[in-house]
């Protein structure tokens, strides 16, 4: 049995300033949301419609995965 504070059950967070903050894209600033991508965990803007973000900007990285950094993945190892 799994404890439910084991640390593998917690989703990574960036960290700014010694704080958990949410992974935010790093070309636009869009925050990303949490998701599963070839069994890994990885970062993807929100709501992407028609290559455009929430916002509605042209974003060329708005329908690929992106890691912690908020970078776009080409590999999602967290380690």
């Amino acid at each position: 049995m799994i404890h439910p504070s084991d640390p593998e059950l917690q989703r990574p967070l960036a960290v700014r300033d010694g704080h958990g903050a949410p992974v935010t894209c790093a070309t636009c600033g869009c925050r990303l949301r949490a998701g599963i991508a070839d069994n890994d965990i990885a970062w993807f803007h929100f709501n992407p419609l028609g290559g455009r973000d929430a916002r509605g900007c042209r974003v060329a990285c708005v329908d690929e995965a992106h890691d912690v950094a908020g970078y776009r993945a080409t590999s999602l190892a967290l380690a």
